[in-house]
C-alpha cells in the first residue's frame, strides 16, 4: 500500500535518483537542481480522510461475505461471446455452491460474472469505481460499494475472496493478476487459488513467463509458476476448485 500511495502522491517530475545526464543529453542545459527536484502534490487533510474512509467502508462492506470468489477480466463488451458465456456459467456454478460472486461491477466479464450469480439467486456483488466518464454499474449487481480511488478499490478486490478467477482482459486485468501473484510470491498473503480461464488467451503469456523470466533470465523460481493454474473453460475451473477444496476447505 505504501508503494501505491507514494505513486499516487508523487508526480514523477525530474530524473530519478542517480540518473545523471550524459554529456550529449539535451537536459544538460537544465540546472542540476531542476533535474533532481521531485515535486510532491499538495494533499489536503480532506483527501486523506476520504482515503481512510474508503478503506474503513470497504472492509466493513466485505465483512458480510464469509465465502466469496472474485472475477477479473475485460470490461469491453465486444469480447468473444463464448468467453462471456463461460464466465456466466462458472459464476452460476459457484453461486449455487454458496459463494458470493464479486466483480468490479462494470460491463464485459464483470457483467457476465454478476449475471451468473444473479440468475442463481446468490450474492451478486460489485466493487465499482467513480470515473469522470462514469463506468456504469451493470444491471446484475445486487449489492455494491463505490470507490473514488483506484488503489482503495484494488485492495478491496484483492482482499475479498477465497478464490481469484481471471478471464481474458487488458492491462487492468494483467495488473491485478501480477499483483496477486507477487503478493503470494513474496509471502505478503497466504497462498490463494488463482485460476486463469482460456488457454488460447493465456498460453502465450505463460510461455513467455516460463521461457524468458524463468529459463533465460532466472528472474523467478520454478515454484513461482505454481501460484496460478490454467484451465480452458468453466467446467474445468469448477472441477479444479472442487479438487483443491479437499485440502483448502473452500466450500466450508
Amino acid at each position: 500500500m505504501a508503494k501505491l500511495l507514494n505513486a499516487f502522491l508523487a508526480n514523477g517530475a525530474g530524473a530519478a535518483d542517480g540518473d545523471e545526464a550524459a554529456p550529449n543529453d539535451d537536459r544538460t542545459h537544465v540546472p542540476e537542481k531542476k533535474i533532481y527536484e521531485r515535486k510532491v502534490r499538495e494533499v489536503s487533510p480532506w483527501m486523506i480522510l476520504q482515503i481512510m474512509g474508503e478503506f474503513v467502508r470497504g472492509f466493513d462492506f466485505l465483512k458480510r461475505y464469509h465465502k466469496a470468489v472474485s472475477f477479473f477480466g475485460s470490461a469491453r463488451v465486444g469480447l468473444d461471446h463464448e468467453i462471456y458465456q463461460e464466465t456466466t456459467k462458472l459464476a452460476h456454478l459457484l453461486s449455487k455452491a454458496g459463494f458470493a460472486v464479486i466483480s468490479g461491477g462494470g460491463p464485459g466479464i464483470m457483467e457476465a460474472a454478476n449475471k451468473g450469480a444473479y440468475e442463481a439467486g446468490g450474492h451478486s456483488v460489485g466493487i465499482n469505481i467513480r470515473l469522470p466518464m462514469e463506468q456504469r454499474t451493470n444491471k446484475f449487481v445486487k449489492e455494491s460499494e463505490n470507490f473514488s480511488f483506484f488503489f482503495t478499490r484494488k485492495v478491496m478486490l484483492e482482499f475479498a475472496s477465497k478464490i481469484y478467477i481471471f478471464f481474458p482482459g487488458g492491462f487492468g486485468t494483467l495488473d491485478e493478476l501480477f499483483e496477486m501473484v507477487t503478493l503470494i510470491q513474496t509471502k505478503k498473503v497466504k497462498p490463494i487459488p488463482i485460476i486463469l480461464v482460456g488457454k488460447k488467451f493465456w498460453l502465450p503469456l505463460l510461455t513467455w513467463v516460463d521461457e524468458s523470466l524463468y529459463r533465460q533470465n532466472k528472474a523467478i523460481d520454478a515454484g513461482d509458476m505454481d501460484i496460478y493454474h490454467l484451465v480452458d473453460n468453466a467446467d474445468e475451473a469448477y472441477k479444479y476448485i472442487k479438487t483443491i477444496s479437499k485440502d483448502k476447505h473452500l466450500f466450508d
